[in-house]
């Protein structure tokens, strides 16, 4: 599957090799291409032309390209409905105030009455269509955002030229990539979907536009959007409100009969307080409170078994029409059995790969069905030291390691030599234009906590970005000991005292609060995101939980994390990990050497997942290959196919058609 090709239009015999041909070119010059046959936002567009594709790639004018072998009247009518309908999407999301009426950047920006067969050759047709203008560019980005549905607050990106890191990375344009794309528009004919991606690849995002669709689209489902952690429930709460206002949701929030935001557990007074505890009183069995001797699987699988003998498999009602899950890893399995069980279509599960890989019991199998490899709230080199920090790679005893295939699942380049593996990532686009000597990651030692090194910190932030504001930072204790929380008093007064900013404190407000840094422990930030991150820990530990945390929180920035660290030698900062972090500022890689293969067996981590979702059009190619099909034909038998509304049938299924109907030609 291409990680920078996305197909939604039908692929037959006339636009095949051009489909090919874009999907390579994609691939090779690992620049994201879309192929259209209509705009994806909003379903309610209909269109009676099925000949033409719409092509879109920033930095290329919008194409529309008609497969026919000659520009008719309905070809036309096509493109100036298609132009329409955007016109129409650009109105209601108020992009109309940056990118003007359709009068006045169809000209320019759009390339029409393009015949497929006049394309010879794809690079000279690319360079023809190719902007050079930096405002033409950022339209044609802000118009693909609204073909896919990728749609950016208007407000943030605005019209001007930024000036400051801060603004440059705020106001860039977001896009999804083929893979986020794919979740949002394909359906998984699986009753449980997980999608797995690093730290930043956007999976809470897309969580939210299926769960946005999915309430828009039935009006009677149930719907519970849940996760382990309080604050980042809380979290959810408030950004679905926001969110379905932002993407123009007409339907109101039927709270807490229609739609639950909550996190797992919950408690027995207050049903809707979490997704245990609604189950608990829908299904009217026995509430356990956590203890030490009721952790929360044990009160699942309790859940699961009561459920199980109280009701017939044909007679059970479901609590849910779908639910959804976020930050999976926190998870067990009996929380996902009994999901499955009380939800009736489908459960959406969204986890951290990388937080996986760090489990107690050392997970060594990952299985989803949407791996995202693409980070992009985090620099890569930041995101490259947060896992070799987490995983112990710059360490003689390694803590986790991948082997070639998972690395590149991860989003990295793999090259290797003798017992040395040379890893690195792409720049993404948030980042590529930046100044080349931007500081994402910064080590710096102390001697104790010390509240004047962090005010010295948010000093430099406030002198480097004029417009940075007090929720563009975040300050938090990696140790779990009871002293970060006098230090966080402390350091509370010293930043009211120093800049006049108000504090929020994640584990007392359980939630990020607007105008306020927020100070937190580790348990409390999950899913939350800042420009600046200052991570403080006194030591290092071999704990798979702390290096999870050390990972997870070193990644919460999307402009530079601060790794505030004891310089004392039980700190556990090695000379290795300086080296090796200096190796990745220096090269924009990092070199590890391989572990041996007895500890590979300790600590290794496999992915499994499915690969590759070949098209209706590419498998009905290679049952006429293996059928020994006549070229002459396959069209006839694609049609009988398509009449009989087999198209996007089990291969097996297709051949059997195919084998019975070939004698009959």
């Amino acid at each position: 599957m291409s990680n920078y090709f996305y197909l939604d239009a039908e692929k037959n015999s006339t636009n095949a090799q051009f489909i090919d041909s874009i999907e390579t070119y994609a691939n090779d010059k690992k620049t994201l291409f879309y192929l259209l046959d209509r705009p994806l936002t909003d379903n309610k567009y209909t269109y009676d032309y099925d000949e033409a594709l719409i092509l879109l790639s920033s930095g290329l004018k919008i194409t529309i390209i008609n497969t026919s072998s000659k520009l008719t009247e309905s070809y036309s009518n096509f493109v100036d409905d298609v132009i329409e309908d955007l016109s129409s999407i650009s109105d209601k999301y108020k992009y109309k105030k940056v990118i003007g009426r359709s009068r006045t950047w169809q000209p320019d920006l759009i390339k029409t009455e393009v015949l497929l067969s006049d394309i010879e050759d794809l690079t000279s047709f690319l360079s023809s269509i190719k902007l050079n203008n930096e405002l033409g560019i950022k339209k044609v980005d802000l118009m693909i955002s609204l073909f896919i549905g990728s749609i950016n607050d208007i407000n943030r990106v605005k019209d001007d030229i930024p000036s400051t890191l801060l603004d440059k990375v705020k106001q860039k344009i977001q896009l999804f990539d083929s893979d986020q794309t794919r979740f949002i528009y394909k359906n998984i004919d699986e009753k449980n979907v997980k999608i797995q991606g690093l730290s930043g690849t956007g999976k809470t995002e897309l969580l939210l536009h299926k769960l946005k669709d999915l309430y828009i689209s039935d009006s009677s489902a149930k719907i519970i959007f849940t996760c382990h952690n309080k604050i980042l429930g809380n979290n959810i709460r408030k950004r679905i409100p926001e969110f379905f206002n932002f993407m123009k949701v007409e339907q109101q929030i039927e709270w807490d009969s229609r739609l639950w935001c909550s996190h797992a557990w919950g408690s027995s007074k207050d049903r809707n307080s979490g997704a245990y505890s609604y189950i608990c009183h829908f299904y009217n069995i026995p509430f356990y409170s956590w203890s030490h001797a009721m952790p929360f699987s044990k009160a699942c699988k309790l859940a699961y078994d009561d459920i199980k003998e109280k009701y017939k498999d044909d007679e059970l009602p479901f609590a849910f029409t779908y639910m959804f899950i976020d930050e999976s890893q926190d998870f067990d399995d009996e929380f996902f059995k009994l999901s499955e069980l009380v939800t009736e279509k489908k459960t959406f599960i969204a986890g951290d790969i990388f937080q996986s890989i760090f489990d107690e019991y050392n997970l060594n199998s990952i299985e989803p069905d949407f791996l995202l490899s693409k980070c992009y709230r985090t620099d890569a080199r930041t995101l490259m030291f947060a896992h070799a920090l987490g995983m112990g790679l710059f360490e003689n005893n390694k803590l986790r390691w991948l082997e070639e295939k998972e690395w590149k699942d991860c989003g990295y380049t793999v090259e290797i030599s003798k017992d040395n593996y040379l890893l690195s990532r792409e720049p993404l686009k948030r980042f590529e234009d930046l100044e080349e000597d931007f500081e994402s990651i910064r080590i710096v030692e102390v001697e104790k906590y010390f509240t004047h090194q962090i005010i010295d910190i948010i000093n430099e932030i406030i002198k480097e970005n004029k417009t940075v504001n007090p929720d563009d930072i975040g300050i938090i204790f990696l140790d779990s000991s009871q002293s970060i929380y006098e230090y966080a008093d402390n350091l509370e007064v010293q930043i009211y005292n120093n800049f006049n900013w108000e504090v929020s404190k994640a584990y007392e407000s359980k939630e990020k609060e607007t105008n306020k840094v927020l100070i937190s422990n580790r348990n409390n930030v999950k899913g939350l995101e800042f420009p600046f991150v200052i991570c403080i820990t006194n030591r290092i530990t071999d704990s798979p939980s702390y290096r999870n945390s050390l990972y997870t929180m070193l990644t919460r920035s999307f402009i530079r994390s601060y790794l505030l660290i004891s310089n004392s030698p039980r700190s556990g900062l090695t000379s290795q990990m300086k080296d090796g972090l200096r190796y990745i500022i220096e090269n924009n890689k990092m070199l590890i050497k391989e572990p041996s293969q007895d500890e590979k067996e300790a600590i290794q981590t496999k992915f499994n997942y499915i690969t590759s979702r070949k098209s209706h059009y590419d498998i009905m190619m290679e049952i006429f290959e293996e059928e020994s099909i006549d070229i002459k034909h396959r069209n006839r038998l694609m049609e009988l196919v398509k009449s009989m509304g087999l198209v996007g049938g089990e291969k097996i299924i297709l051949k059997d058609f195919i084998s019975k109907n070939k004698e009959f030609l």
